[in-house]
C-alpha cells in the first residue's frame, strides 16, 4: 500500500521531499515490518490477462496488477476491493519519471501485506476479516479515469489508460468471483479514493438490486480552494491530469452540462450525482492537503509555515484560525450529502492522511473516535445498517482527545 510519503513523492518535485518524508517512510516501514513479524501473510500481485490487447496497461505499458486474498467461511460470497493511491502525474516529464516507478510500471510492484480494513485478523477488522480482499494496484497516475497516450521525450509510448484498467480488472474479478457477490464495497485512500467516487456509480451498477453494493472513499475528497498565496494548487493539477489524460468518460454528465471537466473532477461534484450508498471517512484537517494544497512549498515567505504543516501542534493561534478555514470549507462541500439515504459522514478533525488501510487508524487504542466508534465501527454500522444512521462531523482541532500524534500524516 502507498505511504503517506509516497504519495507526496510521486507528484511533488526532489527538493521539496526531505526529512520528514524520509522519516515517515521508516515509521511506515517499521508497522509493515511489524505486520509481517506477527503473521499478517504477504499477498502475491497477479497480473491482469490480456492486458495489451484491451489496452488496459500502465504507463509504460506494462500489464497492471492487483492483488486477491481469497474469503473463507460467512465471508466467501463478499468483496471488498480496494483501489490503492499515489497522487497524479500532470506533465509529460512527471509522467515519464512515474513510469520508472511502482506507480508507473508494474517491473517494479512487489507482494504486499493487508493491514486496516483488508486485514485477514478478526479482532483487529472483525466486520471484513473473511472477505474476499482485492487491491487494484495504481499505476496510470489519474485516478484510474484517463484514455489517451501521448509520445515521452525519448520517443517511446506513454499510456495513460487508467479506465480501461479499472474496466479490464473488474472484468477479469467477475470472472474470479465478483459477479456472484452477495455483499460488495468499492474503497480506496487519496487518489484511490477519489477514483472511488469516479467509479462507484459503474460499481454499484454491475450487480442485482439485491447485492448490498457501496462505496467508502477514505481521504478522497479533495477542495478546490486557494492556497496561502491565493493561488489554487488543485485546482491547476486537477487541469493538467484531465487535458493531459483525456479523462471525460467517467464524469457525470449532469455536471459537465453545467460546468467544465476539472470542475468535474473534484469531490464536491463528483458526490451529487452518485446513486449508490457512499460512506466519506475524511479528516477536515487532512495532513496531505494542508501540507500541498493549503500551504505548498512557496506559497508562504521563508519557513514560516514549515514547522505548523509538519504537525499541527506546532501552529500557531493564527495559523490555527486558518486551519479552520479550512475545515470549514471541506465541512460546507460535505454537507451536501447529509440528506442523502443510506449514505455516511466520518469527518474526525485529526491531522492525518488515509484511515482505512493502517491498523493504527482503522482499530486500535490510538484510533480516530467519533460518537465512541473508531473508524472500523462507524464502517461497519454503516455498511450492515446496525445503526440508523452514520453522519459524523467532528468540532474544530484540537478538540477530539482521541486524535493520537501516532497517526500516520
Amino acid at each position: 500500500m502507498a505511504t503517506s510519503s509516497e504519495l507526496r513523492s510521486t507528484l511533488l518535485p526532489s527538493h521539496r521531499r526531505g526529512r520528514r518524508a524520509v522519516a515517515a517512510a521508516s515509521f511506515l516501514m517499521l508497522l509493515h515490518l511489524a505486520a509481517v513479524a506477527h503473521g499478517a501473510e504477504l499477498v502475491e500481485l497477479t497480473l491482469l490477462t490480456g492486458a495489451q490487447e484491451k489496452g488496459a496497461v500502465c504507463l509504460d505499458g506494462t500489464p497492471p496488477g492487483y492483488h486477491l486474498q481469497r474469503g473463507f467461511g460467512s465471508g466467501t460470497h463478499s468483496w471488498l476491493i480496494y483501489l490503492q493511491g499515489g497522487a497524479w502525474c500532470n506533465t509529460i516529464e512527471n509522467c515519464s519519471l512515474r513510469k520508472l516507478t511502482k506507480y508507473g510500471s508494474s517491473k517494479f510492484m512487489e507482494a504486499v501485506v493487508f493491514n486496516g480494513i483488508l486485514s485477514n485478523d478478526k479482532q483487529l477488522n472483525p466486520d471484513f476479516y473473511n472477505w474476499n480482499k482485492v487491491v487494484l494496484r495504481y499505476c496510470d497516475g489519474a485516478s484510474f479515469s484517463g484514455d489517451a497516450e501521448a509520445k515521452d521525450k525519448d520517443g517511446s509510448t506513454l499510456y495513460f489508460r487508467g479506465l480501461r484498467i479499472w474496466d479490464a480488472v473488474v472484468d477479469e474479478l467477475m470472472e474470479k468471483g465478483l459477479a456472484s457477490a452477495e455483499q460488495a464495497l468499492l474503497s480506496g485512500c487519496s487518489a484511490g479514493g477519489l477514483a472511488t467516487l469516479l467509479h462507484c456509480n459503474d460499481f454499484h451498477a454491475r450487480f442485482p438490486k439485491e447485492v448490498s453494493a457501496k462505496c467508502l472513499p477514505d481521504a478522497g475528497f479533495f477542495l478546490n480552494i486557494e492556497d496561502l498565496s491565493g493561488e489554487r494548487y488543485m485546482l491547476s493539477i486537477f487541469n493538467e491530469v484531465v487535458q493531459l489524460q483525456n479523462v471525460r468518460e467517467v464524469l457525470p454528465k449532469d455536471c459537465l452540462a453545467k460546468k467544465n471537466r476539472t470542475e468535474c473532477f473534484f469531490a464536491a461534484e463528483l458526490v451529487k450525482n452518485i446513486d449508490a450508498p457512499t460512506l466519506i471517512v475524511n479528516s477536515a484537517y487532512d495532513s496531505w492537503q494542508i501540507q500541498n494544497v493549503l500551504a505548498p512549498t512557496g506559497s508562504y515567505p521563508a519557513d514560516s509555515w514549515s514547522s505548523c504543516k509538519a504537525d499541527i501542534r506546532n501552529c500557531s493561534s493564527t495559523q490555527t484560525q486558518v486551519l479552520n478555514g479550512f475545515r470549514n470549507k471541506f465541512v460546507d462541500d460535505v454537507e451536501v450529502v447529509t440528506d442523502k439515504k443510506g449514505w455516511g459522514l466520518f469527518i474526525d478533525s485529526c491531522f492525518t492522511h488515509c484511515q482505512t488501510p493502517y491498523n493504527i487508524s482503522w482499530n486500535s487504542p490510538a484510533s480516530p473516535a467519533l460518537g465512541n466508534k473508531t473508524v472500523a465501527e462507524a464502517v461497519g454500522d454503516w455498511y450492515f445498517e446496525r445503526s440508523q444512521e452514520v453522519k459524523e462531523i467532528d468540532c474544530e482541532y484540537p478538540c477530539n482527545p482521541t486524535c493520537s500524534s501516532q497517526l500516520p500524516t
